[in-house]
């Protein structure tokens, strides 16, 4: 994953932790607002609730 790639998670999970009313569908909301793919609007939503993220890669 790339630093900017990165970013865009943060920002998006920031976004969402700040929505008073979170979108009822995150992941379509979070893939065209930031431009996230599917497994990192899930990264995003995982870190807007304050959840550890595991990526495939973590797993070995």
């Amino acid at each position: 994953m790339m630093a900017d790639d990165q970013h865009q998670i943060t920002e998006a999970a920031r976004w969402l932790r700040l929505q008073t009313v979170p979108p009822r569908l995150a992941v379509p909301a979070l893939k065209e607002r930031f431009g996230l793919s599917a497994v990192e609007a899930c990264e995003a939503i995982a870190a807007a609730r304050g959840l550890p993220v595991r990526r495939a890669s973590d797993a070995s």
